[in-house]
Order: structure tokens, then sequence, then C-alpha cells
């Protein structure tokens, strides 16, 4: 069978937090998948336009050559270097282990990428005393955030033959102070009109810099999917389950099996912004079904010169390109404004997806505490975005199923979550510290306990009943109650610091006060801790973050409110009835929720919260306490 080509994008956007060993990592596992050389083509999105980057890739593609025709010789299924040369996966437990001519190129393979981590490793250690000249030249008057486009293709397949590399092309687009840049989705939309210009190929794949592929079929598998004639005139694109090799699976997987295929049997999957396939002209605007003529030969890397020349392929990733068009907006693009993609971009609303349910990319999750508040607080505030746009599912009632609506807006709402859970966070410590009740009566005083309104019930029953079946969730997939307990933590533990942070810079934004900083998340592929070599992937870390000042002045509110009922501090109880039970048992669940900020607050250095962070904490839980105080002798 005649397969069709594929253009690969991968992008990134600072080499200083996602390392150029995690990125050419990514581009050598792609470029060494089981499909057609001469039928795939690989770009690269340079957005902080890093000389470091551009080496890293020129030196990649070197080792390219030789690694990939040693994964294919000996059908390497782990195909990123940097996963492979690990422990398990040491020659001896290969099938190939007897064999001596293996041993030999599986160690000169391991010697190569060594090199090649250490040449990037001086370049970057070196870089500020960098002679920018050769092909780094014009890199020497360039910034980050201004300068021109970019475009350099590293290897060209001339021969059109499957046994060498797939094109690989570098591009870093022109960024201008007086255009805005739509931080990944522009990024995206650059890459999409360079390789119509360059390869055109029908299908495209989207990757994260710090993502590989553990199935060198993965290519040829999902293009199955998406051909045929019956797949062809309602697919419009593939998307595969988002997984981490370096961190917890649990969350994530719970996540995929209940709620991502919950959502796919409904219209297709949402599009989750990575590890996704696209039919071109979906991105155009266009359906499955309809027929376009593309203009190009698909597959075929057109001469550079001849680009230039003729389309000016350096014009397409100018800053100004989309300045005064619909691009972004309706048509032949990704969707503005967002700071992540985890809808449909447009035109993929009215065709169906196909969700993938093997896992072909693994990525890196994030590498501590801080680094996943960044995280969580760049996607809460990307999806508020989405609800406050035209893009807001509400709108898309006629194209999509009611369903379909409910679940997306589910999502989007993940920031005004923080607002009433926070409420709710406060008000049992509230009740406590003047001796008031929300919830209906338990007395105390009396042996035993009685409870003197039965409504009490309620709350109760949806309490136990919501745990016990997310409880059996976790079950059902093999995973201990210690995974359920720390991931209810951890969601309390995020909506009350990173999605309330995502909020408020939501509305600053809203309001015209600032402007959204796309937040690029620390990669890091060693784990390791600055102090003592080693990281526990279960211990919490902090930093000096605002991000964590609300948990932790909520966590000085409740042991507050606990400290005054155990020490009999509590004023007079309004008409007899103060807090009971209820209001206790609420203050402890908190209390256990956030057990890794009360360990925070007694260890020191990357599992300590810092001293700054607990004075302000102190601060705000002090006004807490004082207004609360006075407003309850105005009552």
């Amino acid at each position: 069978m005649d397969l069709p080509p594929v253009d690969i994008f991968v992008t990134t956007a600072d080499s200083d937090l996602e390392p150029p060993i995690i990125t050419f990592n990514t581009l050598l596992s792609l470029l060494a998948v089981d499909y057609a050389a001469h039928k795939l083509a690989c770009y690269l999105s340079d957005d902080g336009c890093s000389p470091l980057t551009f080496y890293s890739l020129v030196e990649a593609s070197k080792f390219a050559k030789l690694w990939v025709q040693f994964c294919k010789k000996y059908n390497v299924q782990v195909r990123a270097p940097f996963r492979y040369f690990l422990g398990e996966f040491m020659p001896s437990d290969h099938a190939n282990s007897c064999n001596e001519e293996f041993q030999w190129q599986w160690q000169k393979m391991k010697n190569e990428y060594d090199q090649l981590s250490r040449k990037v490793d001086d370049a970057a250690q070196n870089l500020s005393h960098c002679d920018l000249t050769g092909e780094l030249a014009i890199f020497s008057n360039a910034d980050s955030r201004n300068h021109s486009t970019i475009v350099k293709v590293i290897w060209e397949n001339k021969e059109d033959s499957s046994d060498h590399l797939p094109h690989l092309v570098y591009i870093s687009r022109e960024k201008r102070s007086q255009h805005n840049h739509h931080y990944k989705a522009g990024a995206m939309n650059v890459l999409t009109r360079v390789s119509a210009l360059m390869t055109n190929a029908p299908f495209m794949l989207n990757v994260d810099c710090d993502m590989f592929t553990n199935n060198p079929q993965v290519v040829r598998e999902t293009i199955c999917l998406l051909l045929g004639s019956k797949r062809e005139t309602v697919c419009g694109f593939v998307q595969g389950p988002q997984l981490f090799y370096d961190g917890p699976a649990d969350q994530v997987v719970i996540s995929n099996e209940y709620m991502v295929k919950g959502v796919a049997e409904i219209q297709g999957p949402p599009y989750e912004g990575t590890g996704c396939f696209h039919r071109r002209k979906v991105i155009y605007g266009l359906g499955p079904d309809e027929v376009t003529n593309l203009t190009s030969e698909k597959g075929k890397l057109a001469d550079e010169h001849e680009l230039v020349k003729e389309f000016g392929a350096c014009q397409v990733a100018a800053s100004y390109y989309e300045y005064g068009t619909n691009r972004g907006k309706k048509f032949i693009s990704y969707p503005y404004p967002n700071l992540i993609h985890l809808f449909q971009p447009h035109g993929i609303v009215d065709s169906h997806g196909v969700y993938s349910e093997f896992s072909a990319f693994l990525g890196c999750a994030p590498s501590d505490g801080p680094a996943a508040m960044i995280q969580q607080k760049r996607w809460a505030t990307g999806l508020l975005e989405i609800l406050f746009s035209i893009s807001n599912p509400i709108f898309s009632i006629g194209d999509l199923q009611s369903r379909r609506c409910l679940a997306y807006i589910w999502i989007l709402i993940w920031g005004l979550r923080s607002i009433p859970e926070l409420c709710y966070a406060i008000l049992p410590a509230y009740c406590i510290i003047y001796n008031s009740n929300f919830l209906p009566y338990f007395c105390l005083n009396c042996v035993p306990v009685q409870v003197e309104e039965p409504g009490i019930y309620i709350p109760v029953a949806l309490f136990v009943i919501y745990n016990l079946y997310t409880l059996s969730e976790y079950l059902r997939l093999g995973f201990r109650i210690r995974s359920w307990w720390i991931n209810q933590s951890m969601e309390r533990i995020t909506t009350m610091n990173a999605w309330l942070f995502a909020l408020a810079s939501f509305i600053i934004k809203f309001l015209g006060l600032s402007e959204t900083v796309f937040e690029v998340t620390q990669k890091d592929q060693s784990n390791s801790d600055n102090n003592d070599g080693t990281i526990n992937p279960e211990e919490f870390t902090f930093d000096k973050s605002p991000v964590f000042i609300p948990g932790t002045t909520i966590l000085l509110v409740q042991l507050a409110a606990l400290a005054t009922a155990l020490l009999g501090l509590q004023p007079e109880a309004h008409r007899g009835q103060g807090s009971g039970l209820g209001e206790f048992m609420c203050s402890f669940y908190l209390v256990a929720c956030f057990w890794p900020i009360v360990k925070g607050l007694f260890r020191k250095g990357k599992y300590g919260i810092p001293f700054s962070t607990m004075c302000k904490s102190a601060v705000l839980a002090f006004i807490f306490v004082h207004l609360g105080r006075s407003s309850s002798n105005m009552g």
C-alpha cells in the first residue's frame, strides 16, 4: 500500500526551561519511526530563537544518520536514546544480546550518544562566550522577542530514498513587539504555512518537544485509521492519550479512561494540543469529505531559493502575516486567543475524530511542585479564555451535541471552581472560631452524640457516595487506595492555589490591565536535587512563588480554628447552637488534604515552604481572623 506523506511538527519555546537534549531526543525518536523516510518531514519550531537549539539540532542530525540505521536494523522499540540507554535497556536484555555484532554496535551507539550529549552540555555552559559565526551568524543580533524569520534546512532527503533520514527543517518565526505572536497557536500556524510551501503533506502530526514515541509503528498505524472510504469522509484527526514516562501514571490513566474516552464517545475526542494527527485540509477549514486542490507536489522538499523567490517562504513566518486577517478566528489556522489547545481547531468541530487507544507518545511530567502549579495555572487560564470567547462550546450548540457541550463546559470552568471551593474551605474554620454552624446540627455535648437535625444525612451521604465512587474508579484499574488519596489531596491543593491564580490572571487580562504571559513548564530528565543529588517524586516541593500563599493561608486558618476549639476559646454560641461535629470534620478533612503543606511548614530546602511565604500567609490568616471577629461582634 502506497502510504501518504506526513509532516511532523515539534515546538519548543525556551532552551533554558526546555533543554535541547530533551528536544533532540524527541526528534531522534520521530526520525527513526518505521515509515518511508522520503515521505516524512520533521519541522522544529524554536520560539526562543536559540543558537543552542539550532546547534543541538545540527549535531543531532549527524548522530541521527547512525541512530536511525541502528534502530531499524535491530528493531529497537524505544527510539529515544536517553531512554534506550537506561539500565533497563541494557544489551543483555535485548533479543539480539547473543549477537556479538549487536553488542559492539550497541556500545558504539552509546559512546556516540554520550559524545553528542557532552557537546551540547559544553555548548550550553559556554553559550555566553560562543563565537556566533558561520551557520550561527544569523543569531548574532537576534533577540528571543525581536528577530527576523529564520528557516534552515538541516537535512534534505534528495534521493527520495526510504533508507535515508526524513527531511529536517529548523524554523524560528519572526517576532516584533508591535504584533501579537499568540504563543504555541501562532507557532503551529507558522509551521502549517511553511510546511505547505515546502512539503505540503496531506497529514500533520504535532508533538511537544518533551515527548518521544514508544511505538516505532505509530505513524503507519495512525495513518491507517485515517484512510479508507468511510474514514476519509468523517474522520478529521486522530488523538492519542497523553502519558508520562517519569511521573505518577494513576491520575493521567484515570482521566484518560473515564473522562477522555467518555467524551470521545460523543462526536469524537477533543484535541488535546499534542500527540495528534490532523488532515491538513481540516486545519484549512474544510471537512474531511471536501475535495481541495492543494498546490505543490506532496512529500517532496521544494528548493529553498525557489521558495523564497516565488512564494516568500520567510514571509509566511513573518509577524505581520496574519495582521488584519481572520486567521486564528474563522479559518485556515489554529484558533486564537488561548494559551492551550484542548479543543478542536476551526474546521474540526464538524468532523469526527478517532481516539487512539495505543500509547504512542510519552511526555515529561513537571519536575517538581512549582512546575506542576505553573502548568495547571497555564491550563486553567487557557480554558477560561476559551470559556469567555467565541470558541465557547455554548455558541456551537448547533454543531455539537448538548452532552458534548456540557462535557466541555465542565472542563472549561476549572478556574471558576476555585472561588466556591475557597469559600467552602474557609467556612468551617470561620464557624469553629466564632462558634456558629452552617451544617445541620450535631450535639457534641450529648453522650452519645445525638443528631438534632436529620438534614445532616444529606451532605454526609453525598460526601461518602462521591468518595466511594471515585475510589472504585482507581481500584477497578488496579491502583492502590494511597494513589486515590494523593490525587484527592492534590486536587484540593491545585484548585485553591494554581486555579485561583489562573482566575486572577484571566481577570487582569480581561480588564485590560495586563497581558497574559505564557509560562513554560520546566523540563528535566534527571530529576535530581541540587543539594543531595536525589529527589523523592512522591514528596511535594516548594519555592518562593506566590502560588503557594493561598494554600498555606487556608491551612493556617484551619489550624487556628482547631486550636481555638481545643483550648476552649470559642465565644458563646448564638441561640445555643454553635459549631458541631460537621464543621470539625470538614476542618480536619481539609488539614488532611493539605498534609503536603503541613509537612512543608516543618521542613527546609526544596521540601520546605519558604519563610517569606509563611510570613505572608500568617498575616493573611491573622487578617481573616480579625475581620471575622469584627463581623461576628457586629452580628
